[in-house]
């Protein structure tokens, strides 16, 4: 406190003690600078007024935004009806005003002309406030458009006509198209377009922010920096964890493909099908009584993994079956054979990563126990070796990924170069292990975790959706992958930002209580987050609606593909409907979003 306040003191006695002077040039030092970085960014974004007085210009933007005043939802059928007058190109009498009689009167004047001479086109008797076509008819029968106006509130109307040059010994006639309303309002065809694909937009949103939500999630409790950094291991356990991560990976992917290639011919019949999963849930249900290792828990991962394809080959065959029996609820159908479409796909992913699960956890318990067995220095002995494998074989992974991308085939930077380096970085982290005899494995997740969330944000939607375009193919989907890739990233930061910043004392309680990792976590970490998760989701969600309108730019559909459409062809009527389709979705999302902050938050 002292010190604060003597510190204090000095910076008073120092502005006390600075002359007037220096403190005014200062001041005017960096408004200067500041105007004249101000000045280059003026030139560096080019403003310009010229564009602006350009007269054809602003007539195209009064266009453009009267027509976006008036969005194409409501119309009336309409009727259009053709009111002529003679008129001789060239004259063959005597000039003078001509008028046709009825109820709805033309005049031309004067009402002969030769060719590319004016005329006063006039009327009366139209619907008031219509636009009216004028065209000239021809011997050859072909309309001229002449001019497009628009009728006063009495219906009346006159404009001046340059005539072509199309003369003629016989009488041509001036025709007037106007069009009438008849009929009730009735939706327009853009307005059932709109809410057709304003619905695919808001569940396009939803399935992506749901499976991101559920990766994003756990992911999040690694990305949080107080729950990650008092995690260390021996360096024997992580070795041989890295070491044990791969062989279980390629094992899994391996048994997950030869497991669907013996249960093709089964998953085609759903009788069979339903007898093949009965009996490997009902072995695995028994081998789980065992007390037997090793051998029985591959049989359990083994039949695991048969009754999960067998279960997508049901879902599918169930769902193919449905689909045209359910009528206006066939997307059930569609849904359940989706999903086991989905599920048999990602087998052998979840084949993966189950078997490195298990490989890893089986190589920390055999690392416990050499740690109990051998001696300190006997451990520090098999610790380099297995470092300096660890490391080199993932540094030959890693290179192959990269040969993978830029088509290397040079032996030397995919294996004999990554395999010197990992070995080298084995030896050091060896030695670095060896002083502090664990490793903070946990700051090494949070890292890497954070690291993939960086990468993951720093690429748009759009261009993860010509990705996906390329990939799946047109429509929603290939949006509503790129939108879940790009969720996972930003839920993940801040949701692991809002783990970071819970109160500590709960944590403290529970894990007195001598609660595990585990536990600590389920009960003193996930009812603080609830209700910023919660809240982080649904502004997600309303993130993600809004996006997809640009996603659609690029074929990931959704109201951004029906937006472009009608912008592409001018058709800003059109446009407008959408853009009023999106305002009204997002700002009712808004208010649901509210509500449910008010009443979970």
């Amino acid at each position: 406190m002292n010190a604060s306040r003597r510190f204090t003191a000095r910076k008073r006695n120092e502005l006390v003690e600075r002359p007037p002077s220096r403190r005014r040039w200062r001041f005017w030092f960096w408004i200067v600078l500041g105007v004249i970085v101000f000045a280059y960014g003026f030139g560096v974004t080019r403003v310009n007024l010229d564009q602006i007085r350009d007269e054809s210009r602003r007539d195209n933007l009064v266009r453009i935004l009267r027509a976006l005043a008036r969005p194409e939802i409501l119309e009336q059928d309409v009727a259009e009806t053709a009111t002529d007058i003679s008129i001789d190109i060239p004259c063959t009498g005597e000039p003078g005003e001509v008028t046709s009689t009825g109820e709805r009167q033309l005049a031309l004047n004067p009402g002969c002309a030769d060719p590319r001479a004016t005329i006063v086109v006039s009327g009366s008797g139209f619907a008031p406030n219509t636009e009216v076509g004028i065209f000239l008819i021809p011997e050859s029968q072909v309309s001229l458009r002449l001019d497009l106006v628009r009728t006063d509130g009495s219906g009346a109307f006159g404009t001046e006509v340059r005539l072509p040059n199309r003369p003629s010994e016989q009488p041509q006639t001036i025709r007037v198209v106007s069009t009438d309303a008849t009929g009730a309002l009735h939706w327009t065809q853009t307005a059932r377009d709109t809410l057709r694909y304003i619905i695919e937009t808001v569940f396009l949103a939803l399935i992506a922010t749901t499976f991101a939500t559920l990766l994003a999630v756990p992911l999040s409790f690694f990305a949080a920096r107080n729950l990650m950094d008092e995690i260390s291991s021996p360096l024997t356990n992580v070795a041989l964890g890295l070491i044990a991560a791969p062989v279980g990976i390629g094992f899994g992917a391996a048994a997950a493909i030869h497991i669907a290639r013996f249960a093709d011919p089964i998953g085609d019949r759903p009788v069979l099908t339903l007898v093949g999963l009965a009996a490997s849930i009902g072995l695995a249900v028994w081998l789980l009584r065992r007390t037997g290792r090793g051998i029985v828990w591959v049989l359990q991962f083994l039949l695991l993994i048969l009754a999960l394809y067998l279960i997508s080959r049901l879902l599918v065959a169930v769902g193919r079956w449905a689909e045209p029996r359910l009528g206006a609820f066939d997307f059930l159908g569609g849904f359940l054979a989706g999903s086991g479409d989905i599920l048999g796909f990602g087998i052998i992913v979840i084949a993966a990563l189950l078997a490195a699960a298990g490989l890893v956890m089986a190589a920390n318990r055999f690392g416990h126990r050499l740690r109990r067995v051998l001696s300190a220095g006997a451990l520090n002995s098999i610790n380099v070796p297995l470092a300096v494998v660890a490391i080199a074989l993932w540094a030959v992974l890693v290179a192959r990924a990269i040969a993978w991308f830029y088509e290397w085939v040079d032996p030397a930077r995919t294996l004999w170069i990554p395999l010197a380096v990992g070995a080298l970085l084995g030896l050091l982290l060896a030695s670095r292990a060896r002083r502090r005899h664990s490793l903070n494995l946990g700051l090494g997740i949070y890292y890497f975790t954070r690291t993939v969330f960086n990468v993951l944000r720093a690429l748009e939607p759009l261009i993860l959706a010509l990705v996906f375009v390329i990939w799946v193919g047109l429509g929603p989907f290939a949006g509503a992958l790129a939108l879940a890739l790009h969720t996972i990233a930003a839920l993940g930061k801040l949701y692991s930002e809002q783990v970071e910043s819970i109160a500590e004392g709960p944590m403290e309680a529970i894990r007195a209580t001598g609660a595990n990792r585990l536990q600590n976590v389920v009960y003193g970490v996930v009812p603080q987050v609830i209700p910023p998760y919660i809240s982080f989701t649904m502004y997600r969600w309303d993130i993600n609606v809004r996006m997809s309108t640009i996603i659609g730019f690029v074929g990931g559909g959704g109201i951004g593909f029906l937006l472009q459409q009608n912008i592409g062809v001018l058709d800003y009527r059109a446009a407008a409907a959408q853009i009023l389709a999106i305002a009204i979705v997002v700002a009712s999302m808004d208010w649901l979003s509210s509500k449910i902050r008010v009443r979970y938050v």
